[in-house]
């Protein structure tokens, strides 16, 4: 039984479904909005608000290692998006105490019907 057991599975086995979120993470941080389905973007909202706020309210090296190990090692690449979103993205919303993120309907994927969202971070 999977009582209380949270995320979603979309279909795919743990890794690469951890790929597939980490992937999405990194796009929304470079790019501050991205346009996925609905099921995606709520999934990747809970991560993307949890990381935020961790930025926000420590701005140690330990919480860095942290959100690094989000995006999946130490590549120099990995270190370019961790300091994106420690030294941009977070101090913006230092006055928020949450809802760092939203998310549009955009309308539905000609191909398979679903409905497709833009997720992107909230500036005042």
């Amino acid at each position: 039984m999977r009582h209380r057991i949270g995320g979603r599975q979309f279909g795919l086995p743990s890794d690469q479904r951890r790929a597939l979120l980490k992937g999405l993470l990194r796009s929304l941080i470079i790019h501050k909005r991205i346009e996925t389905t609905e099921t995606r973007a709520k999934d990747l909202r809970s991560i993307a608000e949890k990381l935020v706020t961790k930025a926000k309210n420590d701005n140690s090296v330990h919480s860095r290692r942290i959100a690094r190990t989000y995006f999946g090692g130490h590549s120099a690449d990995d270190e370019s998006v961790v300091k994106e979103l420690f030294d941009v993205i977070a101090p913006q919303f230092t006055d928020r105490p949450g809802g760092y993120t939203r998310m549009a309907k955009v309308g539905i994927r000609r191909g398979d019907g679903a409905p497709l969202v833009l997720l992107e971070f909230v500036n005042d």
